[in-house]
């Protein structure tokens, strides 16, 4: 069996937009932007070079777990390129009777049908705001916000017979039919 000898993200440099400022010192890349300063370790498998107003990454040994890295940390480097200069969002839309959410301070309050309200941590670099039954998770950082919606997704997923519930705007729900009289 034999291998593709490249990866299709790792072989494109990434373009830095202008006023962002990419840095790489130690293992470590730093990438700052009109909306903040993101940074990640990587492992010493790949190589980035910052040239021309492009990062590029360089795979420095040629086997599987090298190439695997390569593309992973070219679309990571990516994410934070775009991050700091376009905030990544994410919405959730509540549905049913009486459902609904509160953001004060740091805390996104849930009342979704239970006889308590959920509490939940607003993590830090993440900002939420509430819009009729929307909730909209705002911030830098592609994995943090994905985690965030997917964690409040979770306290309530949608149902299939009324789809009451909280998902994704975009996402399709799959709706049964219930029982039939006879």
């Amino acid at each position: 069996m034999k291998f593709g000898n490249m990866s299709r993200i790792g072989k494109k440099p990434i373009t830095i937009p202008e006023k962002t400022e990419v840095t790489i010192s130690e293992g470590v890349i730093t990438v700052k932007g009109p909306l903040g300063v993101l940074s990640k370790s990587y492992k010493p498998v790949v190589e980035i070079k910052v040239e021309n107003g492009e990062v590029v990454v360089i795979p420095k040994k040629e086997d599987i777990a090298t190439r695997a890295l390569w593309g992973t940390y070219a679309s990571h480097i990516g994410n934070m390129v775009s991050g700091v200069n376009k905030e990544y969002e994410k919405r959730l839309i509540i549905e049913g009777v009486g459902y609904k959410a509160n953001v004060a301070g740091k805390v996104l309050t849930l009342n979704i049908g239970f006889s308590h309200p959920v509490p939940l941590d607003i993590p830090e670099g993440v900002s939420c705001e509430i819009e009729k039954d929307n909730i909209i998770i705002k911030g830098i950082n592609k994995d943090d916000v994905g985690q965030f919606a997917a964690e409040v997704r979770s306290k309530k997923k949608p149902e299939p017979y009324k789809g009451k519930g909280i998902r994704y705007i975009d996402e399709v729900i799959r709706r049964k039919e219930g029982k039939k009289a006879m």
